[in-house]
């Protein structure tokens, strides 16, 4: 499982709970020191906070990275992620990716982000892996009775640290949209930003026993 030592897309209940509301501060706060540190502060040019996390996964990094990817599936595992799809893609290989959340008690929150991947991983795991997304205006409609978040930015950065592990840092900026309760905003700032990385570490096992069985059949 998860061993975070030090926090500094598509994060989904993270990504608008742990907004809340900007204070005055611009200075890093440790709101979870145990058993993963999380550290969040004002965003300075708007609402909602920064969320800087990093640690370990029980997973091969290149994995991880295929996870991360392929956006078509996040509302088969990814927390409350309830729609996903690849909206379109560029001729520089780059996409734009939809989602739509449903939260709890709060009214659902959706996305449309440009997604670059600036380095990947070799199968074998070396490299690293570096993906950035943006909110993409004018790409997706809006819909009644959901908010839009019109400011969503952030990296994906993954690197092996040896077979059957990779080191994540995760970090996100975002404007929740509208009024987020502070119950709410505490748990997206610990538990979501848990959970999501507790998700990708999930997912990207089953796609290395896959990726492994597959190997072995074609042997």
């Amino acid at each position: 499982m998860l061993d975070v030592k030090w926090l500094g897309w598509c994060g989904a209940v993270a990504l608008v709970l742990g907004a809340g509301v900007a204070g005055a501060a611009d200075e890093w706060k440790t709101v979870e020191d145990d058993p993963v540190v999380i550290k969040v502060r004002p965003r300075p040019d708007g609402d909602g906070k920064e969320v800087w996390a990093e640690g370990d996964v029980e997973a091969d990094a290149y994995d991880v990275q295929t996870a991360l990817r392929d956006a078509e599936s996040f509302r088969l595992w990814m927390p409350y992620v309830k729609e996903s799809r690849r909206v379109s893609t560029r001729e520089d290989g780059s996409w734009v990716a939809y989602a739509k959340l449903n939260l709890p008690v709060i009214t659902a929150r959706d996305y449309a982000v440009h997604i670059v991947e600036e380095r990947t991983l070799s199968e074998d795991g070396q490299g690293e892996y570096l993906q950035r997304w943006k909110a993409a205006e004018g790409e997706v409609p809006e819909r009644q009775g959901v908010v839009r978040l019109k400011h969503n930015e952030g990296i994906w950065q993954v690197t092996s640290k040896g077979e059957g592990k990779a080191h994540i840092v995760y970090k996100f900026s975002v404007d929740p949209g509208g009024s987020i309760p502070k119950w709410a905003a505490n748990f997206g700032q610990k538990d979501g930003v848990l959970k999501t990385l507790e998700a990708v570490e999930e997912r990207a096992k089953k796609l290395g026993q896959e990726r492994k069985k597959g190997s072995s059949a074609g042997n």
